[in-house]
């Protein structure tokens, strides 16, 4: 037997422990989560039937604090701050804001039963007396399980009387809280319903005394005592000190092991000697890969519309209610811009994995089956009719114009990233399940087919049906759901569902691109792509714990999020010697100048895989950081650098492989899309570096100064100095969508204006590696 023979035996014995690995660990993860999952739906907060005084006084019913939440959807609820953390950054997190309104108003009233002006105004002995009286007072638990009541004392209900007043004036047009509303980017009468402002301070009180209040025989809260709010003995539990430390020893545990592996096992191959030619040259397009076109062109409408959106809701920032003194909060208020922006995000990201999708497939089998550009087309369609009906839903929610529970299935759901009302989600759900059978049926002649790339072709299948199943996820909960219950199966949308599956399948359409352009062997790019699934699924399942820290669960989800979201980021130490690997593949030989700037693209996501979701992700991961900056502007830093430095980038990288293909023969504007490339990267790093960091560092050292509500409040938020920060997005944001708007015109100029390709017009040719 000849070394060739012995090594592909070798491969393959290696490629069917590697699936046995990764179904074991796909297995045991979704396990593990599940099980998670029931104990946090079993240990989440009650809800109330009744609030009751000492002396029999009722103050709200559980159906008030029910309804509240439905109130606080239809006007945009995550959207318009935060509740528990998550959410829009501007206004304040209700939940520690009531909290500490409520704290304040019993001080003052004790020190005014004392004779004095207010609690600020005592002694210290007096404070301390004061204090040491009133933390078991709010920390105590007077839920009653048989019966359904919560007793509060009597001058309890007085300071929840103050501070729901306070909110129900805040959420009208009432002029004594313009100032206010101003500050949190708030539309004038944002709930016109008095009885609807009512209720939404019954659910606004449940968010806080779920926060403030130790769980029976524990004395930690619901919530693991988040928000930080000293004044009642809300500081990090042991349990957060603890497995912060753990997860960072599992992080360097986790690098060494891949290291040694990475040491022992790359490079072993001879090299590789590339095609004299382009292989996917002569690439015959069926009229399905065609079709697949317009994705692509939506793709870049729906880009430009979100960064317009982005630098209105950043401008809200500033102004409040006006954009350079037009009154837009009236008719376009933050809540929906900011909807819309997020929702955006997701939605062009999306399209271009779904447009690659249906693009690639036939590309892959060979195969073109019956009707399928009908149904490309039709998925087109429908893709078109569930933007216009969900946005124009949310705007009616928004502005009051609907019923709750019309509101609920047309309109805003206000679940930040899974916004659309149910009526939209199941459309897109069922859309979803459309792609995925056009995407099967046209691979699966490459599936049956037994050869070096069955593995790869079958791990791109797998995550199609992942993708089109797990958004399912979200339509787990209901319009009268738990919150606790709502953010589990959120997060399995937002963290499973557009940061795994997707990422699964776009690592295994670009193995099988580079592979069929003859720059890596198919069992070497088999074994690594199922490694680097193992790897990064590991951690990606049960790492999604790491979102749902406050929301309930109990410290069992802690550790386990903590452990698993650390070993996210041992893919990323390596990630830059993956980085150098595509660019020795971009320089191998002079025709991949063909695909410059797709791998380009691919560069800029190695490097914002490691900055993005590596750096800036864990600086917030770890229950100790994630206790003091959730729902800080350090939050939007990892978001924005990971979601669109890693899945725009890949998104826009996809989408250019793609175009080569669909126009082979046109001539590629070399400085449009050099243009886009550093714009889109240099934007994005200015925007991080001049805003998001230091107006989050200026927010954490508030926090722990001052108290988690403090870091939020239009206190904080109004002076000079974060407003200079605001403005400095300015250089940022320009700079950024003056890439987006290259890139634009470089599309559009492959259809409107296009020139053949030559060898005089092609001028950038790379050289060979040497």
């Amino acid at each position: 037997m000849d070394f060739t023979s012995k090594r592909g035996i070798l491969a393959m014995s290696t490629t069917k422990r590697l699936w046995i690995g990764l179904a074991a660990v796909v297995f045991a993860g979704f396990a593990v989560m599940l099980w998670l999952g029931a104990d946090l739906m079993r240990t989440a907060p009650p809800i109330p039937e009744r609030v009751v005084t000492q002396s029999g006084q009722t103050v709200f019913t559980g159906a008030d604090i029910q309804t509240g939440q439905e109130v606080w959807q239809s006007m945009g609820g995550q959207e318009l701050g935060t509740v528990w953390g998550h959410g829009a950054l501007v206004a304040p997190d209700w939940s520690a804001d009531w909290l500490h309104r409520e704290v304040t108003a019993r001080l003052d009233a004790a020190a005014q039963a004392q004779g004095a002006k207010d609690f600020a105004s005592l002694s210290d002995e007096s404070k301390a007396a004061i204090l040491a009286r009133l933390r078991p007072a709010f920390r105590g638990n007077g839920y009653d399980p048989a019966t359904g009541t919560l007793t509060i004392s009597d001058n309890r209900a007085a300071a929840i009387g103050k501070v729901a007043q306070h909110y129900e004036s805040l959420f009208s047009a009432d002029p004594a809280t313009h100032g206010l509303r101003v500050a949190y980017a708030m539309k004038e009468n944002t709930l016109p319903d008095a009885q609807r402002r009512h209720e939404l301070t019954a659910f606004f009180f449940w968010t806080a005394w779920s926060a403030s209040t130790d769980r029976p025989g524990s004395d930690v809260t619901y919530t693991n005592n988040w928000p930080y709010e000293p004044l009642i003995g809300n500081v990090p539990t042991p349990g957060a000190f603890m497995w912060s430390l753990f997860s960072i020893l599992f992080m360097i545990a986790g690098i060494a092991l891949l290291g040694w592996h990475y040491a022992g096992w790359h490079g072993k191959e001879e090299p590789l000697t590339p095609p004299a030619t382009d292989p996917l040259r002569g690439l015959v397009l069926t009229p399905s890969m065609k079709a697949s076109a317009k994705y692509f062109w939506i793709v870049i409408a729906l880009m430009l519309v979100q960064i317009l959106l982005g630098a209105t809701t950043a401008h809200f920032q500033v102004e409040g209610q006006e954009v350079y003194g037009l009154n837009l909060a009236q008719y376009l208020p933050y809540a929906l811009t900011r909807s819309w922006h997020t929702q955006l995000a997701v939605l062009w990201i999306a399209t271009a994995w779904l447009g690659t999708g249906l693009y690639i497939a036939p590309a892959i089998s060979g195969y073109e089956p019956p009707f399928q550009r009908l149904g490309v087309n039709f998925l087109f369609v429908c893709l078109l009719v569930i933007v216009v009906g969900a946005f124009a839903g949310q705007w009616f929610s928004v502005m009051q114009d609907m019923g709750l529970t019309t509101s609920f299935w047309f309109g805003h759901q206000g679940w930040e990233y899974v916004d659309i009302g149910r009526f939209w989600q199941v459309f897109l759900f069922i859309g979803l399940l459309v792609w995925l059978g056009l995407v099967g049926r046209a691979l699966w002649p490459a599936i049956r087919r037994k050869d070096e790339m069955s593995s790869i072709v079958g791990l791109m299948f797998l995550s199609t049906i992942a993708i089109g199943l797990f958004y399912g996820a979200g339509l787990m909960y209901g319009e009268h759901s738990h919150m606790s219950d709502v953010e589990y199966w959120r997060w399995w949308v937002v963290h499973l569902w557009v940061e795994g599956f997707f990422e699964v399948f776009a690592v295994a359409v670009i193995s099988f691109l580079f592979v069929k352009l003859g720059l890596v062997r198919g069992r070497t790019a088999t074994v690594n792509v199922l490694f680097a699934t193992i790897v990064f699924l590991s951690g990606g399942v049960l790492g999604m714990f790491h979102h749902l820290y406050f929301v309930g669960t109990t410290m069992a989800g802690v550790a386990l999020g903590a452990s698993f979201s650390a070993l996210e980021v041992v893919p990323l130490a390596l990630i830059g010697m993956e980085a150098m690997e595509t660019w020795q593949h971009s320089r191998a030989t002079p025709w991949m100048a063909r695909y410059k700037w797709p791998i380009m693209f691919f560069l800029g996501v190695s490097f914002w895989n490691l900055v993005g979701a590596g750096l800036f992700g864990f600086l917030i991961n770890t229950p100790i950081a994630l206790y003091y900056v959730q729902g800080l502007n350090l939050t939007p830093l990892h978001g924005h650098t990971a979601l669109f430095g890693v899945y725009g980038m890949l998104g826009i990288g996809l989408m250019l492989f793609c175009l080569r293909g669909l126009r082979p023969d046109t001539e590629w504007n070399e400085g449009w899309l050099r243009g886009s490339f550093w714009c889109f990267n240099i934007g994005l790093a200015l925007m991080a570096l001049l805003t998001l960091l230091p107006m989050g560092v200026l927010q954490l050292q508030a926090v722990l100064e001052h108290g988690y509500a403090f870091a939020r409040s239009a206190d904080f938020m109004d002076q000079p100095l974060i407003h200079l920060l605001v403005w400095m997005r300015m250089p940022g944001d320009l700079t950024f969508a003056a890439g987006a708007l290259l890139l634009a015109g470089f599309v559009a100029n492959q259809w409107i204006w296009p020139r053949r390709e030559t060898e005089e017009a092609d001028p950038v040719r790379l050289q060979p590696a040497e």
